[in-house]
Formats: C-alpha cells, sequence, structure tokens
C-alpha cells in the first residue's frame, strides 16, 4: 500500500517540524497508548511513515477522521485492513462527534488494562497518558475539542496550527491527552502521495498549482465518480463521454475542456467569455474538501 518510493522533487518541511519531531520523539517514552489521527479518504498519504518505527512497540489506534467525508464500505474496509497489521481502528467525524463514544470506550479499555498492570505492580493513581498525532488539517484539535467536551486547544482550518505542546486531562478520569503539533515528513516522495495531500489541503495550496491540483482531482473523479460529477455541476453524461471520446486531441485537453464546462456553468468568466481557471479549480477543490460532490475515498485497500 506504500507507494513512496520514486523520489520526486516536493518539499514541505517548515523550520518549526523538525522541532516538533524531536519533541514527539522525547514525548512518546512518556505515553501509553498513541491516538494516529488519519483522513479516512487518504488514510496512506496522510499517515507520517517515520513513525512507523517508533510506534511499532505501543498501543496505537488508527483514527479514520473525516469519515463522513469517505464512503462508508471503504471505512469498513479500512479497519479491517488495519485488524490484520494488528492495529484498531475507528472512524471518526469530529466535527458532528460521530465516533467519538466509540473512540473514547477503546481507549479507555486499553487504560483498564494498563491500570491493572501498574496495580500488580504497587503504582496506583498514576495517569494514563495518551499521544495524538498526525500530520497537519487531519482534525487532531477538533477531535481533542469533541473528547473533552470543551474548547481546549487552538483549532483552525490552516495546515499547522497547533504549534505549542498542550496536556489535557479528562474529567472524571485517569486518561491525559497530548495534543502534537501536524508534522509532515522532510520530502514527500511520490507525486501521487503529494497529490492526494493536496486535494485535502493537507500541504498549503501554494505548493503544487490550484490548477494542477484541480485538473489531477477531475480526472480522479471521471474516472472513478461521474455519475456524482456529473450531477453537481449539471452536464449530462453523455456530454463528458462524448468529450473523453475524442481523440482528436490529448487527453489533458478533454479534461481541461470538462473543467472549462465547469466553470461556464459555475459563472467562473471574464468579461468576454473567458473562463476563470483558477477560480473554476477553487470550485472544484472546495467541492470536493466540503462533500458536495459526495462521500469519495481516494486511496481504496487493494
Amino acid at each position: 500500500m506504500d507507494n513512496r518510493q520514486n523520489s520526486v522533487n516536493i518539499n514541505w518541511y517548515p523550520g518549526h517540524m523538525a522541532k516538533t519531531k524531536k519533541q514527539i520523539v522525547q514525548d512518546i517514552v512518556l505515553v501509553d497508548v498513541i491516538l494516529e489521527i488519519v483522513d479516512a479518504r487518504i488514510p496512506i498519504a496522510s499517515s507520517n511513515p517515520e513513525w512507523e518505527e517508533v510506534l511499532k512497540n505501543k498501543n496505537r489506534i488508527v483514527v479514520l477522521n473525516k469519515a463522513d467525508l469517505a464512503e462508508e464500505k471503504e471505512n469498513q474496509r479500512w479497519i479491517s485492513y488495519f485488524a490484520t497489521k494488528g492495529i484498531i481502528a475507528v472512524c471518526t467525524d469530529a466535527n458532528s462527534g460521530k465516533g467519538i463514544p466509540e473512540l473514547i470506550k477503546k481507549v479507555e479499555k486499553i487504560a483498564n488494562e494498563k491500570q491493572k498492570q501498574l496495580g500488580e505492580k504497587g503504582r496506583i493513581g498514576k495517569p494514563i497518558r495518551v499521544m495524538i498525532l498526525g500530520i497537519p488539517n487531519v482534525g487532531k484539535s477538533s477531535l481533542i475539542n469533541r473528547i473533552t467536551k470543551k474548547a481546549s486547544t487552538v483549532v483552525g482550518n490552516k495546515p499547522g496550527v497547533t504549534r505549542q505542546k498542550q496536556w489535557v486531562r479528562l474529567s472524571n478520569s485517569s486518561i491525559e491527552l497530548l495534543d502534537t503539533p501536524g508534522m509532515l515528513w522532510p520530502k514527500l516522495q511520490t507525486r501521487e502521495i503529494a497529490i492526494h495531500l493536496a486535494f485535502t489541503g493537507t500541504i498549503k495550496d501554494d505548493i503544487i498549482p490550484m490548477i494542477e491540483i484541480a485538473y489531477d482531482l477531475t480526472k480522479f473523479l471521471l474516472q472513478y465518480k461521474k455519475q456524482a460529477f456529473a450531477e453537481r455541476y449539471h452536464i449530462e453524461e453523455k456530454e463528458i463521454n462524448t468529450i473523453l471520446a475524442n481523440n482528436q486531441q490529448e487527453e489533458n485537453e478533454n479534461i481541461l475542456e470538462i473543467m472549462q464546462l465547469v466553470g461556464r456553468k459555475r459563472g467562473a468568466i471574464f468579461s468576454g467569455g473567458r473562463i476563470d481557471e483558477e477560480k473554476t479549480a477553487r470550485i472544484l477543490i472546495d467541492d470536493f474538501r466540503n462533500g458536495k460532490i459526495g462521500r469519495i475515498t481516494i486511496e481504496k485497500v487493494k
């Protein structure tokens, strides 16, 4: 499943992330459970590969957040996939709170087992510490706010908002949560990984040109979600198929022609009738990110 071979020249590693990595490595030895938050639409691309070695001996729960934006059957397949790896996975939607009670139960079960082990060693009253890991913009802070039922951490929709280490004690519980800043790895080794992160807004939109992101997204949607695409933009599937079948021009020109149709339908037009390609690209990307084209899983279990 991991497609990070074949290096590409896409770098995204602000200076604070090197400091963040060092701090996280130091703090991991202090915690009992790791909650790794990933985007349910791209579970592989949104998982930092640098943590695999560090986390292998830790109790770990993969939180498939934004599951409401991903396809339900694919969510269940990912849960089964992680189960084959011996990893618990839980689907959540931090915005609505769906899946949070189940996640808390999973954490409490591990915590109770840990407390029992500590009790047998005569260590009573030690808090169970849970670290929340995740790359930028997967919803870590929103998840903590849901778990604690209060706005106790900085929340924002731009990558890299949370910068400082924060411990949060759950009320009526021996569980303490440690939020950590979102951290990517130094180099995004394949274009596929990079573009999937760009689809979901995990890397800043100026890293890859918006039109390029929208082009790849449109190509994906036309291949796997053509009906939903056609319905969203009020374009007849027959018209889409006719354009795609046009062998008088290159495939990329066919896809760009369909993007132009979207721009025209949505009024992204300059005076004189020319399509505003940047605005069209933003419409396509925002519609995907906000679930307006439907529930879509980009990365599927193979």
